[in-house]
């Protein structure tokens, strides 16, 4: 497969893609970190920069930075406020960043636009994890009160 990043640059979308496959793998998120940062400098004006926004905050979910997840999970859904991922990832970085409170209720609007959404479930709504990281993205989502 031809990296679409060495093949130009300045390709903004190429830089988000691979922050998110990054990101989504979950063993490389200083790395998902860097390359999404290079896309938004190219892109700084996205319409959809919420969604560079949420695999932002994603990428921190995956270093552990969970004050940085949170905020950028804020950040995109400011920009998009029915965005289901990043919902979810506000609910799980608030959990593990020990505040339930905000985790809940992040977790309560995920659940308005998802009401079916439990543990049991969830691969069926966010697809390409590795094992580890589905893992610990469901013990967040546990964590912040989702039903199994």
């Amino acid at each position: 497969m031809i990296d679409r990043v060495v093949l130009n640059p300045n390709l903004a979308f190429a830089w988000y893609a691979s922050g998110l496959v990054k990101s989504l793998l979950g063993d490389e998120p200083a790395v998902a970190i860097e390359h999404i940062s290079q896309a938004i400098r190219l892109n700084p004006l996205d319409p959809f920069v919420y969604t560079i926004e949420a695999a932002m905050a994603l990428a921190h979910f995956f270093n552990g930075t969970y004050d940085e997840s949170s905020s950028w999970a804020l950040k995109a859904l400011r920009n998009n406020p029915r965005n289901p991922g990043a919902l979810r990832i506000s609910a799980a970085s608030n959990a593990l960043a020990g505040r339930p409170e905000e985790a809940r209720t992040a977790l309560a609007r995920a659940l308005e636009l998802d009401p079916g959404m439990r543990i049991s479930n969830l691969d069926a709504r966010v697809r390409g994890f590795r094992p580890a990281a589905a893992a610990k993205y469901a013990d967040a989502l546990r964590r912040a009160g989702l039903s199994e």
